[in-house]
């Protein structure tokens, strides 16, 4: 899907030096639950998107995710596409990433 990134190909980016903004968008009760991030990660509540879109970065890659890459993260993408963002949204989420060896902080 062209508006989702894969968990390798993020690993990619994180290890080079592009400047990436990584949202952490899971539900609010979700990441009390488990409030390990990606590293770098900044959680971002997706119920109160229209108070903190206008602080997302326009002039960098943007990569979202939530707990598998559904309707959480697609949702906040679409928006943040509209605000004209350079954004994806992590394949299976924060659960792939950790199946897949990815750091957590």
């Amino acid at each position: 899907m062209a508006d989702s990134i894969s968990t390798q190909d993020l690993a990619r980016l994180l290890e080079g030096s592009h400047q990436i903004a990584l949202l952490d968008v899971r539900r609010k009760s979700d990441f009390e639950q488990s409030p390990r991030k990606i590293a770098g990660a900044r959680w971002q509540d997706p119920e109160t998107i229209h108070d903190w879109i206008d602080t997302v970065p326009k002039d960098q890659e943007v990569v979202v995710y939530c707990v598998k890459g559904g309707s959480v993260s697609q949702s906040v993408t679409k928006q943040l596409k509209e605000q004209a963002c350079r954004v994806k949204f992590l394949d299976g989420g924060i659960k792939a990433w950790r199946e897949n060896e990815g750091a957590v902080e």
